[in-house]
């Protein structure tokens, strides 16, 4: 482990040097390797590819695509769910040096618009539709000129540099190509071109931009290289401990790093097979694909775990394939970890934290490390990072003590696309990335987050930190989940929020849990409003929506506070 820290800064390892190429010859070297291994599983599309099955399948839509005129350089977005065709759009666009923009499948019309003009996409790939939204309706609402064009040629008022919408799905559309017909329309001058560009590409080249879903404001396009995502795989795969005879479940979205970076790419660089048990997270599929599979490795947000384990099916399922997997995107209450070890056969799930900023892990644990290490912290700096935890006024803390996590390295995007001033305000001038988390930092390195810097409540100027409250909510044996987030108070500048999931048949009061939190946290952190709930305002990739569930209850307490009014009260 080395000597103790004294200060909150360390460097990861270096011992394995990082790949210095592109990922579109990453890909074909692993096809070379393990060309009859099963790379590719969709189950709900019935799809099932060998690595020679993959190559060929890329290879035709990245033809396809140079036929349409689509240069290295140009964005090519892809809005859809889960499915086979996002994996190929992945790497095709990876080959020919086009920027791949992922929009998140629950974006809507005025989401849409400003994405595809902030990054000016030349094309669009997408799906008919999913869940609530139909995308082809919304694409002929902002670009009603597809009814009277010809595919490829689009020329639209709102959409001014969109040129080509590519659908999924075998109906057609008027203006608009179909998936299959784009996979046909190569020739021999577009594989010729195709070979060229293998070794015209340079691993620095951008390669993927990726909306953060902000919590506030118009989202930021995060611009990624291929060194920065496939390094990212890569590393993430090497703490998995991956190898050929790994097969992946991949319940997670593919628009965002969990699912395209630390599933797909840390397949692709391990010669592993990436298995989509649907086109979104469903507890039952999930469970059928690591049984049916025999998978080997899991991934998925807290909250995903709980479900799987929740399931009135779950003893069904035999799970004694699996081994590995991450855990991501909100921290791991003990309970839940101890229950995915030992009932779930996962003894070396890891626990993975970082932005979409750092493509996306900066900080892992080890398969080796302890129960305590996996929940209490989020692991040590990942190999070829620098993690380092900052004052207000710049300076590197003394361990134990809280401050912002600020991360260097290989892994840091190149910026916010065409956006220099947000940009300056997340990168310094010294090439630190300062993700806004807050987090303590151990001896031994081990980072535990404790909250955001916007997330922390100040009640009556004490500090209260959301996550702190929260894991301590968690021991109650009848409380399945819990977010705790401040609301606006005239005498304490704000008051403690909590939602509340109860377990199944569980009943509890508000004032059940006050006296749980007596005596036990101090007084200023217990919860003033508490709410039950049946679930939580989230995003697509399992994210805690914080700011619609303070502006809920918000507007509820002001309404209660009125009706009090009316009735004299």
């Amino acid at each position: 482990m080395g000597e103790k820290l004294t200060h909150s800064q360390l460097a990861g390892a270096t011992s394995e040097p990082l790949l210095e190429d592109t990922i579109g010859r990453t890909f074909d070297r692993t096809v070379e390797r393990f060309p009859e291994h099963d790379a590719l599983i969709v189950r709900h599309q019935g799809i099932r590819w060998t690595y020679r099955d993959y190559q060929r399948e890329v290879d035709r839509l990245a033809c396809g695509l140079l036929a349409l005129g689509i240069t290295p350089g140009d964005r090519v977005g892809i809005w859809a769910p889960n499915c086979y065709e996002w994996c190929l759009t992945q790497y095709a666009t990876a080959k020919i040096g086009a920027i791949m923009v992922c929009i998140n499948p629950a974006y809507r019309l005025y989401e849409l618009e400003y994405a595809l003009n902030k990054v000016q996409c030349r094309a669009i790939i997408t799906a008919e539709r999913f869940k609530t939204s139909d995308y082809l309706g919304m694409l002929r609402e902002l670009a009603p000129e597809l009814a009277d064009c010809r595919p490829g040629q689009l020329q639209s008022e709102k959409l001014p540099h969109l040129r080509a919408v590519i659908r999924m799905g075998e109906d057609t559309s008027p203006g608009m190509f179909n998936f299959g017909e784009v996979c046909d329309l190569g020739g021999n001058a577009e594989r010729a071109r195709l070979t060229e560009l293998a070794s015209e590409l340079s691993p620095q080249d951008a390669i993927n931009i990726q909306f953060t879903s902000g919590t506030t404001g118009n989202p930021k396009g995060a611009t990624l290289s291929h060194r920065n995502i496939l390094n990212n795989g890569k590393l993430v795969g090497d703490g998995m401990r991956l190898t050929e005879r790994d097969r992946l479940c991949i319940p997670v979205p593919l628009y965002h790093c969990f699912g395209m970076v630390m599933g797909s790419l840390a397949c692709i660089t391990h010669g592993s097979a990436a298995i989509f048990p649907a086109d979104a997270f469903d507890p039952e599929t999930a469970l059928a694909a690591v049984a049916e599979e025999r998978c080997t490795a899991l991934h998925g947000v807290p909250t995903m775990f709980i479900a799987e384990l929740d399931h009135p099916r779950f003893a069904e399922f035999d799970l004694g394939s699996l081994r590995t997997g991450i855990m991501a995107g909100a921290p791991c209450p003990v309970e839940v970890m101890n229950r995915v070890l030992n009932q779930m056969n996962m003894s070396e799930v890891l626990i993975a934290y970082g932005q979409t900023e750092t493509s996306p892990v900066n900080h892992m644990t080890s398969a080796d490390d302890s129960i305590d290490k996996r929940v209490g912290s989020v692991g040590r700096p990942a190999p070829h990072c620098e993690i380092k935890i900052i004052d207000a006024e710049g300076a590197v803390v003394p361990v134990g003590e809280k401050g912002e996590i600020c991360c260097r390295g290989y892994s840091v995007m190149q910026g916010y696309w065409d956006d220099p001033e947000r940009t300056a305000e997340t990168i310094d001038s010294d090439d630190w990335l300062h993700s806004g988390d807050i987090g303590i930092m151990d001896e031994e390195g081990y980072t535990q987050v404790t909250g955001r810097i916007k997330d922390m409540i100040i009640r009556g100027g004490e500090n209260v930190y959301p996550r702190e409250v929260e894991e301590f909510l968690y021991r109650h044996p009848d409380i399945q989940e819990v977010q705790v987030f401040g609301i606006p108070d005239q005498r304490y500048g704000e008051q403690v929020c909590a939602w509340v999931k109860l377990r199944q048949g569980a009943s509890l009061s508000a004032d059940d849990i006050k006296a749980h939190c007596r005596d036990q946290i101090t007084h200023f952190k217990i919860p003033h409003y508490i709410r039950f709930v049946e679930d939580f305002p989230m995003t697509v990739t399992g994210k805690m929506q914080k700011f619609l569930m303070r502006e809920q209850m918000i507007e509820e307490l002001s309404q209660s506070a009125g009706a009090a009014v009316r009735d004299g009260h």
